[in-house]
């Protein structure tokens, strides 16, 4: 019974990382959630006090990010969001900002 389980949840982590690869709009769709507070691909309004994504490094958003989903960088919100997200998920949502303009 103990394989049968483990076989499920390998096929499981499987079928994740196919689906993240299967569709070329992934990135985009999952950035789209940003934009409420972001703006639209990234672009913040100047002036409303929330950063801009765009064209930010990817590096640096990972960084942030993975601070907000550690609580090692306070937040009121971004904390609860980024934990939302796999890992796998930040990435492609880093990577998307990054080469927005």
């Amino acid at each position: 019974m103990k394989r049968i389980s483990l076989l499920a949840a390998l096929a499981l982590l499987g079928a994740q990382g196919a689906a993240l690869a299967a569709d070329p709009n992934l990135a985009r769709n999952l950035a789209a959630t940003c934009a409420n507070c972001h703006g639209t691909n990234g672009n913040a309004v100047k002036g409303a006090g929330i950063d801009a994504l765009a064209g930010v490094p990817k590096d640096k958003t990972l960084q942030k990010l993975a601070d907000f989903k550690s609580g090692d960088k306070p937040a009121s919100i971004m904390h609860q969001i980024a934990k939302g997200y796999t890992d796998e998920q930040l990435d492609l949502i880093a990577g998307y900002f990054a080469a927005q303009k």
